[in-house]
Order: structure tokens, then C-alpha cells, then sequence
């Protein structure tokens, strides 16, 4: 190819190349000028840099500080909320626990307290029962003769007077036939205002002197006037049997 250069050429490709490195080189110089700074402003930058540098420090020392001290005082908060809370639920755990040993303290002294009166109670059904055992039945008469003379002799008894069944039949089928309420108006001591009265025909006196307590104050009275007639008939005869007659 060399063959086919001309000197013309050869000139004209070297005066490019001459040309090419000239603007090569302005625009190197317009670059390295464009960013290299000058010396003002390169001092100016250097310095607010230096400037900024400390302030941005402590902006962000104290808002870290700031955000210790929340989260330190929050920690504190939390942990003191939690101690109380965990000291209301021991006091009404405690509370509880109190109230449920009192409840039941209080369920067994009433079971205690029942127990007691129930068995206090038995005792004395069984103690009534016992006692009502060994007490003789209560003894009721028939309202008529047979039971005012067996009334009269149980309570003869009682007293120590004197005097039996057939006796005091006796002498009362003769007085009175065996009528209580029988009054006599003809004899001397009806004239002398004392008559006879009752079954065995006593006079007032005579039934208030030997009236046997316990026993009516009635002078009608069937049971009261046998017993007091044959008090006197034992005292005067020593028995109502030995009696026959008017007495």
C-alpha cells in the first residue's frame, strides 16, 4: 500500500494527524480545567465540609440519647406496671385463698355445731324414751261406780288408809244406792242444817275434816267423798270394811 502513497498524501495525512492531537490536547486541557476546582472554591467546600461534619454528629448524639432516655423511661413504665399488676393478683390471690379458708372454717364449725345438736338431740329423745318407759302409764277410770271406787282406793293407798273393794261397795250400795249427787233431808243432821251427802252420805263437817289432799273439796264429788269417808271410818272404826250400819 505504501507503494501507492504519494508525498502529497503523506503531507496531508501528517497535518491531520497534527491537527487530531491539537484538539485532543484542548480538550484534555478544557476537561481537567472544567473539573479540577480552583483554589477558592476548593477552600470553601473543605471548610463547610469540616464545618458540617461536627454539627451532624451531634444532631444524631442527641437524638440517640433522646431515644435511650424513651426507651429507658417506656422499660421503667412496663416494669412498673408489671410489679403492680403482679402484686394485685398475689393481694386478691391472697384475699381469695383467705376468704376460702374462712368459708370453709366457717362450713365445718356449722357442721360441727349440727352434728353436736343432732346428737344432743337424740340424747334426749332417747333419754324422754327411757324415762318414758320406766313411767308407769297414766291409769284413767271409767265415769261410773266401779271406776270412782278403784280411782278412790289408788289414792287410799298413796295416803295409807284402810279399806277394800267389797267394804266400800258395800257401804255405798247402802248410803246411797250409787248415786253421787243423793242428799239427805229427814234425819238429824238435816234438822241441824248439816245433811248427808254423796255416796257414802257424809256431812260437810265431816268431809272437811278428813278431806285427803289432792282430791276435790267438791262434797259431791264421788272420788273426794269416798276417800274422805273412809279416812274418818278408819279413824273411828279402823277400816270402812268394818262398818255395817248407819256410821
Amino acid at each position: 500500500m505504501s507503494a501507492f502513497i504519494t508525498p502529497e498524501i503523506r503531507r496531508r495525512l501528517k497535518n491531520r494527524k497534527s491537527a487530531i492531537a491539537g484538539v485532543a490536547a484542548v480538550a484534555a486541557t478544557t476537561v481537567a480545567l472544567s473539573l479540577a476546582p480552583s483554589g477558592d472554591a476548593e477552600a470553601g467546600v473543605q471548610t463547610e465540609a469540616a464545618a458540617a461534619a461536627p454539627v451532624a454528629w451531634k444532631a444524631d448524639a442527641a437524638k440517640t440519647a433522646a431515644l435511650h432516655e424513651s426507651i429507658s423511661s417506656q422499660q421503667s413504665a412496663f416494669e412498673a406496671q408489671f410489679k403492680a399488676t403482679q402484686a394485685k393478683a398475689k393481694a386478691e390471690a391472697k384475699a381469695k385463698a383467705k376468704a376460702e379458708k374462712a368459708a370453709a372454717e366457717k362450713a365445718a364449725a356449722e357442721k360441727k355445731a349440727a352434728a353436736k345438736a343432732a346428737a344432743e338431740k337424740r340424747a334426749k329423745e332417747q333419754a324422754a324414751s327411757r324415762a318414758a318407759a320406766r313411767k308407769p302409764a297414766k291409769v284413767t277410770y271409767p265415769n261410773n261406780l266401779d271406776g270412782w271406787i278403784r280411782e278412790a282406793m289408788s289414792i287410799m293407798k298413796k295416803h295409807d288408809i284402810p279399806g277394800s273393794y267389797e267394804g266400800i261397795h258395800r257401804n255405798i250400795i247402802r248410803e246411797s244406792s250409787g248415786n253421787p249427787r243423793a242428799i239427805n233431808n229427814w234425819d238429824i243432821n238435816a234438822i241441824n242444817g248439816v245433811p248427808s251427802k254423796g255416796l257414802l252420805q257424809v256431812i260437810k263437817p265431816t268431809f272437811d275434816a278428813y278431806h285427803v289432799p289432792g282430791t276435790s273439796w267438791d262434797q259431791y264429788d264421788p272420788v273426794a267423798n269416798i276417800v274422805a269417808a273412809c279416812n274418818y271410818a278408819a279413824d273411828r272404826y279402823g277400816s270402812m270394811d268394818n262398818v255395817n250400819s248407819a256410821y
